[in-house]
C-alpha cells in the first residue's frame, strides 16, 4: 500500500469524512403497537412479520405502500406485557417451508414465567397461525419483572438459540449469570428437531455442559440481559448486545462454552468480583460504551449485507434505546476499525429487523417502523448532497465475466479513489488513487483472479464525498 493510500483510507476512518443514514418510514401507511421485533419467514415469500410487545404478530408483504396488515398470531389472553415483559421474540424453523414451524418467547400470565414454544401456521393460510397448536419448549422462572432478554435466532447449525437475563433487579443479586446450574443470565442453545429427557427438545453434543456440570441447555454464560442477537450469515460471528447495569453498555461476540462476565465485570470494568475467578476466565467486549455520555440500554443489531447502504456492508450496526444513536464498526480478525455514530433514530430504539434482502430496519418506541437509506455527508458536516456532476455509473456488463467496465464523472480538479470491496467490505483492489481534472472517465476492472459473488465499488472526492454501487462477479 502506498503512503498517499494508506493516508486516504487512515482519514476516512478517523471520522473527518463520514457518511449517515437517513431513516424513512418504511410502511407509511402502518403503524405499530410497541413493535419489538421484526424479522421475515425465510421462505421466499418476501413477507414482513412485526412482533408487538402487547401479545400480538402481524404480517404484511415487504411493500412501503401497503396498507393493511393481519395479525398472524394472538397471544395476548397468555402474555403478561408492561415494562420489560411481554410478547418478546420470533423465530422461524430453518426448514418452515415444509413444516410450517415457528417459535416465540413470551413472558406468560400471571406470574411472568418465561415461556419458549413452538407454534405451526394454519395449512393452507400462510398469513395464519394456528393459536391452538402452542408446544411448549421451556418455561423458566423469573424472579422479577425485568431482565427477561426474549430473543429466540435459529443459527446456522440449525440449533434454537435463547437469549435470557438474569432473573432482574439490580447487580443480580442471586448471582445467576455466573451459576452454570441455572438457565437465567445465559445464552442457551437447543435442538428442536429431537425430543429427548423428557422434553420437547434436546441437547447439542457441543454445548459446553452436554456431559454434566451444569444446565445441559447453556451455550454461553454471564450475561445481564441480551437484548437482541444476530448471526452474520457470512462469517457466522454472532453479535450480542448486552445491557449494562449503570455505567457501561457493551457488544460482544458470541461463542460456545464462552463466560461473559456478569456479575464480576460490567463491560470491560470490574463490578463485584467477590467469589470470581481469574480475570482469563472471561471474555470481553468487542466494544463498550459509557452510560452517562452515550446512552443508557443498548439495541443489538447485524451485520449489515443489504445494498442500500453500499458503505454499511460489512458493518455491524447497533443502537442505544435512550439516546436513539446508531453506531457501526467493522470487525476483522479479531480487531474493531471503523467505528463511528451514523445516525440517530427518531424515536427509542426497540430493536433492529432485516428483510429477506438483508436490508436493515429500526422498531421505534413512536410505533414506526424506519428503513435505512443512504445520505453522504461532507467532512464539515453542512452538507447531504454531493457535488452536482459527480457521478458514479453501474459498470457494464453487469453481472460479469471476467472483465467489467466502470464509468464516473468528476466535476472539478481533485483526488479521485475507486476502490474495490469483496462482501465482507474487505479492500480487494484499488483502480484510482489519484488527482484528476474535470471530466468523464471509464476504468476496466479484470476480475479473472476473484471468485463468484457480489463486489463493491467506492468512488471518492477529495476524501470528503463517495458513491458506491454492488455489481456481481459471475463465472
Amino acid at each position: 500500500m502506498n503512503k498517499i493510500l494508506a493516508f486516504v483510507l487512515s482519514f476516512l476512518l478517523s471520522g473527518s469524512a463520514f457518511s449517515q443514514v437517513n431513516f424513512v418510514n418504511a410502511f407509511q401507511n402502518l403503524s405499530f403497537s410497541a413493535p419489538v421485533f421484526l424479522t421475515h419467514a425465510y421462505d421466499g415469500t418476501n413477507r414482513i412479520f412485526v412482533v408487538q410487545q402487547g401479545g400480538t404478530i402481524r404480517v404484511f408483504p415487504n411493500d412501503s405502500m401497503t396498507a393493511s396488515s393481519q395479525i398472524f398470531l394472538n397471544l395476548t389472553n397468555k402474555v403478561l406485557s408492561g415494562g420489560e415483559r411481554g410478547l418478546l421474540g420470533l423465530a422461524f424453523h430453518p426448514n418452515y417451508e415444509n413444516n410450517r414451524y415457528f417459535y416465540v418467547n413470551y413472558t406468560r400470565q400471571p406470574d411472568g414465567a418465561t415461556i419458549v414454544s413452538r407454534f405451526q401456521t394454519m395449512l393452507g393460510n400462510p398469513n395464519k397461525a394456528d393459536s391452538l397448536s402452542e408446544l411448549i419448549l421451556l418455561t423458566i422462572a423469573q424472579p422479577f419483572a425485568n431482565h427477561n432478554g426474549g430473543m429466540v435466532m435459529f443459527g446456522l447449525d440449525n440449533y434454537l438459540y435463547i437469549g435470557m437475563g438474569d432473573g432482574g433487579s439490580g447487580g443480580d443479586p442471586g448471582n445467576r449469570a455466573q451459576n452454570p446450574n441455572e438457565l437465567l443470565g445465559k445464552i442457551l442453545r437447543i435442538n428442536v428437531d429431537t425430543a429427548y429427557g423428557g422434553n420437547n427438545y434436546g441437547i447439542p453434543p457441543t454445548n459446553p455442559f452436554f456431559n454434566g456440570g451444569g444446565r445441559g441447555e447453556i451455550f454461553a454464560l454471564g450475561m445481564r440481559n441480551p437484548w437482541r442477537f444476530s448471526q452474520d450469515p457470512v462469517t457466522g460471528t454472532i453479535y450480542c448486545g448486552d445491557v449494562g447495569q449503570n455505567d457501561w453498555e457493551e457488544i460482544d461476540t458470541l461463542a460456545v462454552g464462552k463466560n461473559y462476565g456478569w456479575r464480576c465485570y460490567e463491560g470491560f470494568a470490574p463490578f463485584n468480583t467477590g467469589g470470581c475467578g481469574p480475570i482469563t476466565n472471561y471474555t470481553f467486549p468487542v466494544t463498550a460504551y459509557p452510560n452517562n455520555e452515550q446512552g443508557c440500554s443498548v439495541t443489538g443489531g447485524y451485520l449489515y449485507r443489504g445494498s442500500r447502504v453500499p458503505w454499511l456492508v460489512g458493518r455491524y450496526v447497533y443502537g442505544d434505546y435512550c439516546t436513539r444513536k446508531v453506531w457501526k464498526f467493522l470487525l476483522s480478525g479479531g480487531v474493531m476499525s471503523d467505528s463511528s455514530q451514523i445516525g440517530t433514530a427518531p424515536s427509542g430504539i426497540l430493536s433492529f429487523g432485516v428483510d429477506q434482502n438483508n436490508e436493515l430496519y429500526t422498531c421505534c418506541s413512536n410505533g414506526i417502523i424506519y428503513k435505512f437509506l443512504n445520505t453522504v455527508i461532507g467532512i464539515n458536516g453542512n452538507s447531504n448532497e454531493v457535488p452536482e456532476g459527480f457521478a458514479l455509473e453501474q459498470n457494464y456488463p453487469n453481472p460479469f465475466n471476467p472483465a467489467t467496465s466502470i464509468k464516473f464523472t468528476v466535476p472539478q480538479t481533485g483526488f479521485i479513489a475507486l476502490n474495490i470491496f469483496d462482501v465482507t467490505g474487505k479492500e480487494i483492489t484499488v483502480l484510482v488513487n489519484e488527482n484528476k481534472t474535470a471530466g468523464n472517465y471509464s476504468i476496466g476492472w479484470n476480475a479473472s483472479d476473484f471468485p463468484s459473488g457480489v463486489y463493491f465499488y467506492r468512488l471518492t472526492l477529495n476524501n470528503e464525498y463517495s458513491l458506491e454501487k454492488k455489481m456481481v462477479l459471475v463465472k
